[in-house]
């Protein structure tokens, strides 16, 4: 899809390239996709949703503190009650099952996961030299490789089944995925000077819909702490974007 439509420009793979980068995110990538897997089985859509979103802390805190950006105090309210939002969201609950216990650790290893993901592809847009798409295909074909040695390690070590369904459900994901991403940049470029706007709406919707589709389709059941955590995400998300 990266090579059909956001048609990058096809550079030598030679030493010159930051392969440190581009490995570490193509084995990021398909990593932390596992792990939201893995988070949605044991803690559900809204959980994962919350904690997905709620990593835009370690970039906004990489941005000040790494990349010199101007600090602004007033972004750390959001910070703030965004962290509650976390402890609210994952949940605590007492008479959880042996299966279920440490599974609090996939919503973490969601947030920081894709926190650490956000801040390498900022360093991958200030790279000079070599074009954002062209860099986006080298990440992506890395990921289908680190992907497709986990697959053989399933398939032929752990001597699981393939199952053909997932392969299409696998497609449909990606397609989607792959939309949100080009949708995304398309959102950027048609309002540069409204980066909030963009920022807000993706944020707010995805967890305002990730919500309502884990307790309406899913049946997922929330705590009050937990309906407390999915506001709370949203005030944070409003407060980072607009204080």
């Amino acid at each position: 899809m990266t090579y059909l439509i956001l048609k990058p420009e096809l550079v030598e793979w030679n030493s010159e390239l930051p392969w440190k980068l581009y490995i570490a995110l193509g084995f990021l990538l398909p990593s932390i996709f596992i792990c939201i897997a893995m988070s949605i089985r044991y803690g559900g859509i809204v959980k994962t949703e919350v904690a997905q979103r709620l990593s835009l802390f370690i970039p906004l805190l990489a941005a000040f503190f790494y990349f010199g950006e101007q600090l602004q105090p007033t972004k750390f309210i959001g910070i703030a009650v965004g962290l509650t939002a976390i402890v609210f969201s994952i949940g605590w609950n007492k008479k959880q099952d042996a299966e279920q216990k440490g599974t609090w650790i996939f919503p973490l290893m969601v947030f920081i996961g894709m926190g650490i993901i956000d801040v390498m592809f900022k360093q991958v847009s200030k790279l000079v030299g070599i074009t954002y798409m062209s860099s986006l295909w080298i990440v992506f074909v890395l990921a289908f490789f680190f992907a497709f040695l986990f697959l053989m390690y399933l398939l032929f070590i752990k001597k699981q089944r393939f199952d053909k369904t997932a392969v299409v459900y696998g497609l449909i994901l990606g397609l989607f995925n792959f939309g949100n991403i080009v949708f995304y940049m398309k959102a950027h470029r048609a309002l540069p000077d409204n980066p909030s706007i963009v920022f807000t709406g993706m944020n707010i919707g995805v967890i305002a819909v990730g919500a309502l589709v884990g307790v309406l389709i899913f049946k997922e059941k929330l705590s009050n702490y937990n309906k407390i955590g999915v506001f709370l995400a949203l005030i944070s998300v409003l407060l980072i974007a607009f204080l």
